[in-house]
């Protein structure tokens, strides 16, 4: 069978019940969204009860490292078995991991329910945004798209309050279990309101290629995450083993009946920008939310508090940028969104290049609003185009594509931009770990006020370098907006789109 007969009637939403089925989808992404932040919050609390303080990051890492090869294959899936059937899969996955994870008797055992919990996360946010670009037509759907962006924004504002109330007033375990209620609503509204023809036969699924993905994308995605703690033949081992798979993979997936990623896609200009400019959007929002706290505890000296408010700016105006470029795009283009929002990324990162430790959190939190700004607009528009270039056959995995780019992105970046760090502190300060003495309260006690104005200097200037690099990507992404179709927009794309007709 071909790979065309996947070709198909558009999924509906019961009459007069789409809402429902939005409310549904951002009930699943805000599960999985809000999941990095509560844990965050918890893990403390969570590392007291548990010990094994040195695996610590990798409850964090192995979630992440889980959830980002697990995306493309569930995108390609749903394509091929149907949005419902996929996402019930992953959902359910999602939320047994997240029960497990409430019982978990140590640190390892943690690690593995958190992997758990990442296979079923990869198919709960890339199928819910492809269920709802399937029931809205292109137009609508501009809007729609902003309104499931903004569940990030929320959920970074309402996971690390929500997360301290539960450790404080509960147990730790109740961090996870709070998802059960929100899937099972999800579970049921979908269920109940959203409608799909039964698929044909599809394609045989091609297991090796689904082997060869996770095995290359899961080595190079842990030498990024993870390089800096591994030993040089473990580091060089996941490039050899990574490089390897996806070389394998790219050579079989090009005479494949059903490819499991269909390089195609990139054949069209707008898909091939979408994902190109996610992947470096990515790369700016880790470059803010990761290496931002570090100026403020670590240079300033502020607390957990006002780190947590300068970057609720930032996801505060993700949130509502995302709801504002639906509506410019509609009235104006793709490209004249992403432009704005690549200017934004370009000017909050000049913003965070000129903080210094005498204009305080207020300048800090001005780029980060800008950052944040940049983040709405591109995301939102990115996922859009995306989504409308892609036939409906193709439509999962190209949404998938494009939240897997960004993903690889904030990993790069990472690991960029911790290079960069230890670099300039290597360059500047030679007084042992300057970023554990500077952030740890008791340490930065003992030094005296000689000794941290000048491991604070090294510091800013480490930082600094994160930021301008950060702000030289916001030029690419700048220059990749500009390269969008001059006139394309949600309003002149006809409706025929949504019947499976190719970019």
């Amino acid at each position: 069978m071909s790979e065309r007969s996947a070709d198909r009637e558009v999924p509906k939403a019961a009459a007069g019940h789409r809402g429902l089925v939005l409310a549904a989808a951002m009930m699943a992404t805000f599960m999985t969204a809000v999941e990095t932040t509560i844990v965050a919050t918890a893990m403390p609390t969570i590392v007291a009860d548990l010990g094994d303080f040195h695996l610590f990051s990798w409850v964090f890492a192995a979630y992440l490292l889980a959830q980002a090869v697990s995306i493309p294959i569930y995108g390609r899936l749903a394509d091929l078995y149907g949005r419902k059937r996929i996402f019930f899969v992953g959902a359910s996955v999602f939320l047994v991991g997240s029960t497990l994870c409430g019982f978990a008797h140590g640190m390892l055992s943690l690690i593995a329910f958190r992997a758990l919990q990442g296979i079923g996360a990869g198919a709960v946010q890339p199928v819910a945004y492809t269920i709802v670009g399937d029931i809205y037509s292109p137009t609508e759907r501009a809007r729609v798209q902003g309104f499931l962006s903004s569940v990030f924004g929320c959920a970074a504002v309402v996971g690390p309050t929500l997360g301290a109330f539960l450790v404080e007033h509960a147990n730790w375990s109740i961090v996870f279990w709070i998802n059960l209620p929100v899937g099972a609503l999800a579970f049921a509204m979908l269920a109940a309101f959203f409608h799909e023809r039964p698929h044909p036969r599809p394609p045989r699924i091609d297991y090796l290629a689904s082997i060869l993905l996770m095995l290359g994308g899961g080595a190079l995605m842990m030498a990024m995450i993870q390089g800096g703690s591994l030993s040089p033949w473990m580091l060089a081992a996941c490039l050899t083993v990574g490089t390897g798979a996806l070389a394998g993979l790219v050579r079989r997936e090009r005479h494949a009946q059903a490819p499991m990623l269909p390089f195609r896609l990139w054949r069209s200009p707008t898909i091939a920008l979408g994902n190109a400019g996610s992947f470096a959007i990515g790369a700016v929002m880790i470059s803010v939310g990761g290496f931002l706290p570090i100026y403020l505890q670590g240079v300033m000296g502020r607390g957990a508090a006002t780190t947590g408010a300068v970057l609720g700016t930032m996801s505060i105006s993700w949130a509502v940028a995302s709801i504002v470029a639906g509506r410019v795009m509609l009235r104006t283009s793709y490209r004249v969104s992403a432009m704005i929002g690549g200017a934004a990324l370009v000017l909050g990162s000049v913003v965070l290049i000129g903080l210094t430790p005498t204009r305080g959190p207020l300048w800090a939190g001005v780029g980060a609003l800008l950052v944040g700004t940049g983040m709405g607009f591109c995301n939102t528009t990115y996922l859009v185009s995306v989504q409308a270039a892609a036939a409906l056959r193709d439509r999962g995995a190209a949404t998938a594509s494009t939240m897997f780019m960004r993903i690889v992105g904030q990993s790069v970046g990472a690991a960029l931009f911790g290079a960069l760090v230890n670099l300039g502190l290597m360059r500047h300060a030679a007084q042992g770990d300057v970023a554990e003495r500077l952030m740890a309260p008791l340490l930065r006690q003992s030094l005296g006020t000689a000794e941290i104005m000048t491991l604070t200097e090294a510091m800013a200037s480490a930082l600094r370098n994160v930021h301008v690099v950060g702000a030289l990507i916001g030029l690419v992404v700048l220059a990749l907006a500009t390269r969008l179709p001059r006139a394309l927009s949600p309003a002149t794309l006809p409706d025929e789109k949504l019947s499976g007709h190719s970019d």
